[in-house]
């Protein structure tokens, strides 16, 4: 049974051998895998949210190709990183591959050790664009602690405008700015500009 909590490759390829010969090697290295004969099998399958991990796509493929996957999953807002296998030295797949989002292109036949070389930066890479969105929204959910004004006051405090200043441009006396700016530092447990420019840096990244 798969644990959600632990990365997941998923293998699609239609060719049976090559699918049974990844799935051996990546359990092997001791990853979780899930295989797949084609795209519409794994869509068919597919969860939100996906699990963390890595998608290991074989470019050609009957029906459905794996670029033809790889834009229904940009299409849906899947973000998962792809490697791609393919027997043939396209370059215009490979560019196609890449401007969409593929992290990895490897050419069969190829070596294991490239292969779980991949597999593993692709993991980390996913696993910290995990953490960095958990961490953005996070920080969003402090910032929603703030009324509309509030959010005003702090958006020109980080634009580095005095307190006068802000109650001009707001048409508010410079005594209620006093007043939402003590307000916001106390919402978001900070407790000076600099923390607050930080903090909404952070949260406005995409």
């Amino acid at each position: 049974m798969e644990n959600p909590r632990l990365p997941l490759i998923r293998v699609v390829d239609d060719e049976a051998s090559l699918r049974r010969a990844l799935v051996f090697l990546l359990e092997s290295a001791g990853w979780q895998v899930a295989a797949y004969e084609s795209a519409e099998a794994f869509l068919a399958a597919a969860s939100e949210p996906a699990p963390p991990g890595c998608l290991i796509l074989d470019i050609r493929m009957p029906l459905m190709s794996g670029l033809e996957l790889q834009r229904i999953l940009n299409e849906r807002g899947i973000s998962l990183p792809v490697i791609f296998l393919t027997g043939h030295a396209d370059v215009s797949i490979a560019v196609q591959a890449m401007k969409h989002g593929a992290c990895e292109l490897i050419e069969k036949p190829f070596k294991d050790q490239v292969l779980l070389d991949a597999v593993g930066q692709a993991v980390r890479s996913d696993l910290a664009r995990r953490d960095e969105a958990s961490t953005r929204q996070a920080l969003r959910s402090r910032l929603d602690k703030l009324s509309p004004r509030e959010l005003e006051v702090a958006r020109l405090i980080v634009e580095g405008l005095p307190n006068k200043t802000i109650g001009q441009r707001l048409d508010i006396s410079e005594r209620t700015v006093q007043v939402h700016r003590l307000h916001v530092m106390e919402k978001l447990d900070i407790h000076s500009s600099a923390e607050l420019t930080q903090l909404m840096l952070k949260a406005d990244q995409e």
